[in-house]
């Protein structure tokens, strides 16, 4: 298992992370302190890479507070208004601390009153990247293929390794997409 520091992020949801330490300052030292914990921490992956086990932005997650009965929550970046009691945003030491764990793994986290409590993982009911790899699935296409989907596919498009005058043909013809504009100053 790993250390009780460690936790695995989505590139989107270290990037929000980062964003809230950057934008954001936190309300309080103890949610500062998760974040920094968690930021320099955390394991970063694609999202197709994350296993199904491990809290990610919108998994719904069955977790218990110190020795307690176990509490359902959905961990959400922000609060929202019409489900009241679901969600556990990332702007509450809990949801914060939740974030990147997996199942079994453990985080504690000071109180408002002094002491400490230890929050558990117990299930990750639902994820959103194992839900969207599962359709995948289904549909027949491989997650490495989704690119092909929706988005445009990250490229090197230069290397610290690469003659200089190679590089700069790699970078022109990464942004060459066959549509020559030569934009507003033509006019």
């Amino acid at each position: 298992m790993p250390n009780i520091d460690t936790c695995q992020l989505t590139t989107k949801d270290y990037t929000i992370l980062e964003v809230m330490r950057e934008r954001h300052p936190a309300r309080t030292e103890t949610l500062l302190n998760i974040l920094e914990r968690k930021i320099s921490g955390a394991l970063v992956m694609f999202r197709d890479d994350i296993p199904p086990s491990v809290v990610t932005l919108s998994s719904r997650v069955s977790y218990r507070v110190n020795d307690g009965p176990a509490e359902t929550r959905i961990v959400a970046h922000g609060e929202m208004h019409g489900l009241v009691g679901m969600l556990l945003p990332i702007t509450n030491p809990r949801g914060l601390a939740l974030l990147g764990l997996a199942e079994g793994q453990s985080m504690s986290i000071p109180t408002d009153a002094g002491g400490l409590e230890t929050l558990t993982v117990h299930q990750v009911v639902y994820q959103p990247e194992a839900a969207r790899r599962e359709r995948l699935k289904l549909a027949g296409v491989a997650a490495s293929d989704s690119r092909r989907l929706g988005g445009p596919a990250l490229r090197v498009v230069h290397r610290s390794d690469e003659p200089h005058d190679e590089a700069q043909n790699k970078v022109a013809a990464a942004f060459d997409v066959g549509f020559d504009d030569p934009g507003p100053s033509a006019a």
